[in-house]
């Protein structure tokens, strides 16, 4: 008996370190269909007789005014300027969740994935530029470099239970990284010109965010309430605004208050005094008995990170709402005219062939040669074909290659070019990737095939 119960508990902690992330890819896996279901509803919108409403409505102005102080912005802007930021600001909680606790948090674990996001990333981009160097659409070679994790997870859902959990996790913190990869090459390469002056405001916010994660201040109102005005700051410095999402993101504090043992006892207490209050008459908390719960909701605030409360609060709604509402504004490519002819563009051809041949090779090739030079190894439970598989998925480029090329293109036949190339691209790798990893052994035995 005693035996059992010393071979129970890393099982139960091991589901306890699972918890969170499992519950960050079921809202993502959700959130790729809510997703597929915005796209369809934009091109079917972009496409009907109703098509000119489409352009009409997302460029209708939206201003908000505090005393002489007015921002405007059309809905289309409020939404990838605005929305947006808070989307970047779930990714940096991931980003830097990964590198506290999560598959990053290790050199040895994170060479693999970081690999895979490098070779992602550098492969598409040199494919594009080779067809389109001294080209009008030149400035679009960022756009394949992304990979939309909301969609590859969606996919690995439909599989099912044969999808090893180690392969999530794997195409989780390849994502991740590759989120990473994208802001900067937004902040590095999409960049308007910059005020200085704005740019220096942003960084006084900066380092006063920093400070105050540094003094012990956990109450997220305070990061929020400075958050916005860096968000203002790098909207007037010409760095595109979403970056400070994830700047944000990096000073959120990521330790609790209070300690997991202090929180037995406190609840513990807490319980017993409650108890001792009596019994609840018709429903109704006496003031003692009120005050005992109060306190047990703070004890419960304190003992989790204020990262892990803002990104377990933000996720669902990112996922199902901000990321949804980028794809019904953006997503709606008019698909009049000869279709084969708007394939052809260099532009469309670029980021095609950057997401559906330059993922794959990219991603497997780099983690091939991170094993093989002993950098790396393959984690439990995976083989190479399931590396091969999900280098597929990475060429699902939707929301961030979106994002990328409405900062690449001013003109509208390129930005509708790109548009198309990338979901012409993201329809070829969701299938051929759902294909091939159906195919593949569960969990029980893909490792054995390796």
């Amino acid at each position: 008996m005693k035996q059992n119960t010393q071979q129970a508990q890393p099982e139960g902690s091991a589901k306890q370190l699972l918890r969170p992330f499992q519950e960050f890819v079921r809202a993502e896996s959700f959130g790729g269909l809510v997703l597929l279901t915005a796209i369809v509803i934009a091109l079917a919108w972009a496409n009907s007789p109703w098509e000119e409403s489409y352009h009409v409505f997302w460029e209708t102005p939206l201003s908000i005014s505090f005393g002489s102080a007015t921002l405007s912005l059309t809905l289309h802007q409020w939404i990838n300027d605005g929305l947006m930021a808070i989307f970047f600001f779930v990714i940096g909680l991931e980003i830097k969740r990964e590198l506290l606790v999560g598959e990053l948090a290790s050199p040895r674990k994170a060479v693999l994935p970081v690999a895979a996001a490098l070779g992602g990333m550098l492969l598409p981009a040199i494919i594009y530029t080779a067809i389109n160097a001294g080209g009008e659409g030149a400035a679009g070679w960022g756009i394949p470099m992304a990979t939309d994790i909301a969609f590859a997870l969606g996919v690995l859902a439909l599989i099912g239970s044969r999808v090893p959990t180690s392969l999530k996790v794997f195409l989780t913190s390849l994502a991740i990284v590759d989120d990473l990869g994208a802001v900067l090459v937004i902040a590095l390469f999409y960049t308007a010109q910059v005020s200085w002056i704005a740019l220096g405001v942003a960084g006084g916010i900066l380092l006063a965010l920093i400070i105050i994660n540094k003094v012990g201040i956990r109450r997220p109102s305070v990061y929020i309430i400075l958050g916005l005005g860096l968000w203002l700051a790098f909207l007037a410095s010409g760095i595109h605004a979403t970056v400070a999402g994830v700047l944000l993101a990096m000073t959120i504090p990521a330790s609790a208050s209070l300690s997991a043992a202090e929180y037995v006892i406190q609840g513990f207490l807490g319980l017993q005094r409650f108890a001792e209050e009596g019994e609840i008459e018709r429903g109704i908390l006496s003031a003692p008995q009120r005050n005992v719960a109060e306190y047990l909701q703070q004890t419960r605030k304190a003992v989790q990170a204020p990262l892990q409360r803002l990104e377990r609060s933000l996720t669902p709604w990112v996922a199902y709402a901000i990321v949804p509402l980028f794809a019904l504004a953006n997503a709606g490519v008019s698909l009049h005219g000869d279709i084969r002819v708007l394939a052809l563009q260099p532009v469309a051809l670029g980021v095609a062939l950057g997401l559906v041949i330059g993922k794959q090779l990219g991603i497997t090739a780099f983690s091939w040669l991170a094993v093989k030079t002993g950098l790396a190894t393959l984690p439990d439970g995976i083989s190479w074909r399931h590396v091969y598989g999900i280098a597929w998925l990475g060429g699902i480029g939707f929301t961030m290659s979106l994002f990328i090329a409405e900062l690449a293109f001013n003109q509208d036949e390129l930005l509708a070019s790109a548009k198309f190339g990338i979901l012409m691209a993201s329809v070829v790798a969701a299938s051929a990737g759902w294909i091939l990893l159906r195919r593949l052994p569960g969990e029980s035995t893909a490792h054995a095939a390796s």
